[in-house]
């Protein structure tokens, strides 16, 4: 028999997520101008769950990672594992906030094709032929 699942506070869990969503929302790099001045520059960053949940939670949040932290690794592989619903109500969540920004900034395109299933918009010419002669 596995060991028990922790109590976890999925309002809790949800609120911790929203935090990391804003952080990536808000998100803004050093970048140096070509006259030499440093400007800041707004770069919002695609939210994943898996960096979510084993590594920024323990970062941000190392009371809540520490009394947690093997529940989140059983509940991104088994479906029946009571937050199972929980993370991926949140991944939705992130998702949604990845398809907007690359949709928007252009970026991580490698992502959205790998991980959200969008694809490049395909051209297909198609010619008719009428008639083969292999006599000639």
């Amino acid at each position: 028999m596995g060991r028990p699942f922790k109590d976890i506070d999925t309002d809790r869990l949800t609120e911790i997520a929203m935090e990391y969503c804003d952080e990536c929302i808000n998100n803004h790099n050093e970048i140096a101008t070509g006259s030499g001045k440093i400007v800041e520059v707004r770069d919002r960053h695609i939210p994943t769950i898996r960096y979510f949940l084993l590594h920024w939670i323990r970062r941000k949040h190392p009371e809540f990672y520490m009394l947690k932290r093997t529940q989140f690794y059983g509940a991104l592989r088994d479906e029946t594992h009571p937050l199972s619903n929980t993370i991926k109500s949140i991944d939705d969540d992130f998702k949604a906030l990845a398809e907007d920004i690359v949709a928007n900034e252009g970026k991580g395109i490698f992502y959205a094709k790998n991980r959200l299933g969008m694809h490049d918009k395909q051209h297909i010419e198609q010619k008719q032929v009428e008639k083969f002669d292999f006599d000639e």
